[in-house]
């Protein structure tokens, strides 16, 4: 045997037969494991286990964190609706702070917690501790497999006590139902329902057809064949807060065509002398339907390419649109100014009968 073979199993000997214990045959003998499954200690009863007192005492709690969780969801909401918006107050040791804030944080955090809490509290004390081990199965089940579940399942809601602390099963459901209330309540911050607000717009009998360029009221020979004029209703400053919410329902645009051009007998009635004027919002998606083309009568909208044809109507010749835009009455008064002879008589904009 040569020195270097000596050497290795004098090496090997020396380590104290971790890897190997002998060596017969070329074949390696494997020591014992060295990590033997220890088992589980011996399983211990709680005090609630037996004595019947003591699950009193903890059903109670249990009830105690769950009916807590419902008043402060309720709280929840007493908070939202009655406290305002602008509210601060002094709060130890947080400073000045929003009162609305702090109670919606406050009683929602509690709400929370205490579901949390009672749940834990139920399953440390009264619902079965004892540990089971089991050995893995193949992913696919077995009909004995499926048995044994549906088994475990019905010993589980036994060993839980669902059906029998009836006081902490319609506790938890109540906290459970009403905690999703928060969520339902904070819909009102989306704004105010708007009501017919979307079916109205600044136009009214008698406004006066103002031109967005001069701001100057129109006339009919301000307005030649083959021209689109951008407009709005008297009455709106460009520099008030709610102007852009009024622009974006009541901007139009006149064009005035050959009579016996108009192909619609009702647009023809709605017009004055040739002079149509239309809802400039597109309804598509809002954008501004304004480039005209002359020779055909089309409004273009520059966003989707949706087209309009004025001179039937404005319906729809092409692209995504909905409907056609809608049509606004218009005459002269004495004074020979362009005025309105009422609202539209259809909501504006884009996609409202699909949002109804």
């Amino acid at each position: 045997m040569s020195s270097h073979t000596e050497h290795t199993e004098a090496r090997d000997d020396a380590q104290g037969g971790h890897l190997t214990e002998s060596r017969e045959g070329g074949a390696v003998a494997v020591a014992d494991d060295p990590f033997a499954d220890p088992g589980l200690p011996p399983h211990e009863p709680r005090r609630q286990d037996v004595d019947e007192r003591a699950a009193k005492r903890s059903e109670r709690t249990v009830a105690f964190l769950f009916t807590l969780s419902m008043l402060a969801t309720v709280g929840f909401i007493v908070s939202y609706v009655a406290i305002p918006i602008d509210e601060i107050v002094f709060i130890w040791p947080f400073g000045h702070v929003s009162g609305l804030n702090f109670a919606l944080g406050l009683t929602l955090g509690v709400a929370l917690f205490c579901i949390g809490a009672g749940a834990i509290h139920w399953a440390r004390t009264l619902m079965s501790d004892v540990e089971v081990a089991e050995e893995r199965h193949a992913i696919e089940a077995t009909p004995e497999v499926k048995a044994h579940v549906l088994e475990e399942f019905r010993k589980g809601g036994e060993e839980s006590q669902i059906g029998r602390r009836k006081l902490v099963r319609n506790t938890m459901f109540g906290a459970l139902a009403l905690v999703p209330l928060s969520g339902v309540v904070l819909l009102r911050d989306l704004g105010p329902l708007p009501g017919t607000k979307l079916r109205h717009t600044a136009w009214k009998e008698g406004s006066l057809i103002i031109n967005e360029a001069t701001m100057q009221p129109l006339r009919p020979e301000d307005i030649t064949v083959g021209s689109l004029t951008q407009a709005m209703p008297e009455g709106l400053d460009p520099h008030s807060e709610d102007f852009n919410v009024e622009i974006a329902k009541a901007a139009v645009m006149l064009v005035r065509l050959e009579p016996e051009d108009i192909k619609d007998e009702r647009s023809a009635d709605w017009g004055y002398e040739g002079i149509l004027c239309y809802s400039k919002i597109c309804t598509h998606i809002g954008c501004p339907a304004t480039l005209y083309e002359q020779q055909t009568h089309h409004a273009l909208c520059p966003c989707h390419q949706s087209t309009f044809d004025l001179a039937d109507g404005a319906r729809v010749l092409f692209g995504p649109a909905g409907h056609p835009l809608p049509q606004l009455r218009i005459r002269a008064n004495d004074e020979g100014f362009l005025e309105a002879l009422g609202d539209f008589d259809e909501p504006t904009g884009p996609s409202f009968w699909e949002r109804g």
